[in-house]
């Protein structure tokens, strides 16, 4: 490790972090720093980085060394006037192309407000200097898909990438906005979100005095019961409901205590044709919608083996898009 001055230390371009903080954010970062650097920065010898990248000795210009990792704790250092900072110099880092650039996506990975896109931005530069998503794939040892998938937010529009760095934009409901033609995600994303603002505001029911009263009790009557309990069966495949009236009332199974219903208990849609209307209420179109339904539907375990399914879907799906 060694203290180097800044004049001595150029970042590498290919830093895929586009956010670190405010000008007031460095300048605290900065104070901090001269009061005591924690954690060094990682740099390599200008000679083993332009032995990767040749064509960048523009870039480096008279630097000796090249930051690997603490591109963040150098602009503070500026930004504060501190003259030097601790760094370890290591050229093991720059013994590949893909080496150097997976140091610099490791640091990023670590950090509690790691933002998705940088890290695609990330694999794209790794895509772009190792020579494809094939070289990438072997460097991790994954599938070509995996790669795709890695870098899929990259396909939408630069004001959707914005929203998904800020939080604004969850990225669970960025896979079916990319699916759509450049300029009709943006709307998309606002009508769901306007649809979304519109469901939130409007108020819950409340439940009557009747109501309460029947499901008082039926709770009682049900735990009256020594041998069985009764289990609310809804007809659109709903998870019981233990408030619901006791055993003998339509739509009720009486089960064992001591042993939860098994999924083959619960009652299921109904597919049969004529019954098309069950299917067209669910929000087939509207994933965050789908979602709260499935949530409230399904039992998690069942809902835990439904996202295994969708995953393995999904990275087939886009592994046979690849072999294409």
């Amino acid at each position: 490790m060694r203290t180097l001055p800044l004049t001595q230390l150029v970042p590498t371009r290919f830093n895929p972090r586009r956010n670190f903080g405010s000008e007031e954010d460095l300048r605290e970062f900065g104070l901090r720093l001269k009061a005591k650097q924690l954690q060094p920065a990682v740099a390599v010898t200008r000679e083993a980085y332009l032995k990767l990248w040749p064509g960048e000795a523009e870039a480096v210009g008279d630097a000796a060394y090249v930051i690997a990792n603490g591109e963040r704790r150098y602009r503070a250092s500026l930004a504060t006037d501190l003259p030097a900072i601790e760094v370890i110099v290591d050229d093991e880092v720059a013994r590949s192309r893909g080496d150097f650039l997976n140091a610099i996506l490791s640091e990023n990975n670590d950090r509690e407000d790691l933002d998705p896109i940088e890290r695609a931005l990330g694999i794209q530069t790794m895509v772009d200097e190792l020579g494809g998503k094939t070289k990438v794939a072997e460097y991790y040892g994954k599938s070509a898909g995996w790669v795709t998938q890695q870098m899929y937010l990259l396909d939408l529009t630069p004001e959707l990438q914005e929203l998904v760095s800020s939080g604004d934009l969850p990225v669970r409901e960025t896979r079916a906005l990319v699916k759509l033609p450049a300029h009709e995600q943006l709307a998309a994303w606002e009508a769901r979100s306007a649809k979304r603002d519109e469901k939130k505001a409007q108020p819950r029911p409340r439940r009557g005095k009747r109501e309460k009263e029947d499901t008082s009790t039926a709770g009682g009557d049900a735990r009256e019961a020594k041998s069985f309990t009764a289990v609310k069966g809804e007809p659109d495949g709903g998870r019981p409901d233990d408030d619901g009236p006791a055993a003998g009332s339509v739509g009720f199974t009486a089960v064992k205590p001591g042993r939860a219903p098994q999924d083959s208990e619960v009652a299921l849609p109904d597919q049969r044709p004529g019954t098309a209307k069950v299917r067209d209420e669910v929000p087939w179109d509207e994933p965050g919608a789908l979602c709260d339904l499935l949530v409230r539907r399904m039992t998690r375990s069942n809902r835990v083996a439904l996202t295994k399914l969708l995953i393995n879907a999904n990275t087939a799906e886009t592994e046979a898009g690849e072999a294409e």
